[in-house]
């Protein structure tokens, strides 16, 4: 081939375009294939009917909130709130997670103690707190819409019941995805996409710190029901002693992922930390003084500009794209 300036031009876009194919196909295969059930399988139907369902106040006792009441879009899918505000009014027991990427958790709820998203639909529904309403009465109300009877039939060959409904909310849970931040950009290999403060964050929350061995792997999280340590006296709500009884597992909680981290305002199972800048310093004082308190937890100083450059590199993990 003779080399003139066209040539040369075109090898170079060539070039460009096949790198930026590489790197997208790299970091939008970052958290791996969706899993989806074998008897639950994914398809756009089940999907934009589990989105009508997630967004439907009927499934409330008095027909006040939705599930995107507490799990809102524009805030990564939680409130913004320390604790939602269910029917009536009402204080749920805890803060609002995050659903994106959720179809990746090994487990639900802050317990850690519901295994499957097809479950994890139903405690909001059945909670006093949150929607207060029950299966039973939900179905009444929706068996009385003829475009959800058309698609419990279409899309499962049944009649609407508890199955269809948990199913294609489930489903609709699954699709919301979030892998495609500027930190999996830099991971994929765009490197001059985070500037030398991001970096250094990055640095800091890898290397320096041991933030990585709670908050590892592609979704940041590793999934562990452990205490941080945020109170010496965790009051009423004693996490997952709740569920077995066990003196060890209280003011132990899930880790949640950090994926988004800087939307999903206030922290902790509770909502009573409001900044990241305040997580950091609970963290960096070692948490509060608890028996549980897991041994990962650590006093640790940085300075003002550390910390800004660790606060900006858990801003760099903000992807909404999939979702707007």
């Amino acid at each position: 081939m003779i080399f003139n300036k066209g040539n040369v031009l075109f090898l170079f876009l060539f070039i460009l375009i096949g790198t930026m194919c590489t790197v997208k196909e790299q970091y939008t295969l970052v958290l791996g294939k969706i899993p989806f059930p074998k008897d639950n399988p994914d398809s756009p139907e089940k999907r934009a009917f589990g989105k009508l369902l997630f967004f439907d106040k009927r499934l409330s006792k008095n027909n006040e909130v939705s599930c995107a009441s507490c799990h809102q879009p524009s805030k990564a899918f939680t409130d913004g709130l320390p604790k939602s505000r269910g029917v009536r009014g009402s204080i749920a027991m805890r803060n609002a997670p995050s659903l994106l990427n959720s179809a990746y958790f090994s487990s639900y709820m802050y317990d850690g103690e519901v295994k499957t998203l097809e479950q994890q639909v139903l405690v909001p529904i059945q909670d006093h707190r949150e929607m207060g309403s029950s299966m039973k009465e939900v179905l009444q109300k929706l068996s009385k819409d003829s475009n959800y009877k058309r698609l419990a039939k279409q899309i499962f060959q049944r009649e609407l019941d508890a199955y269809v409904v948990t199913r294609a909310l489930s489903t609709y849970e699954r699709s919301l995805i979030s892998q495609n931040s500027r930190f999996d950009q830099y991971r994929a290999g765009a490197k001059s996409i985070l500037n030398a403060d991001e970096i250094a964050g990055w640095k800091l929350f890898s290397e320096k710190l041991y933030c990585t061995k709670c908050h590892s792997g592609a979704n940041f999280t590793n999934y562990q029901v452990v205490s941080n340590g945020l109170y010496s006296d965790y009051g009423i709500d004693q996490g997952r002693y709740r569920i077995n009884g066990l003196e060890k597992e209280k003011g132990a909680f899930k880790v949640p992922s950090l994926r988004n981290v800087s939307l999903t305002a206030p922290y902790m199972h509770d909502g009573s930390i409001q900044t990241l800048r305040e997580v950091i310093s609970h963290y960096s004082k070692g948490g509060s003084r608890f028996p549980n308190k897991s041994s990962i937890i650590k006093p640790f100083k940085l300075n003002n500009l550390e910390i800004n450059q660790l606060e900006l590199f858990l801003k760099t993990l903000v992807d909404t794209s999939t979702v707007n």
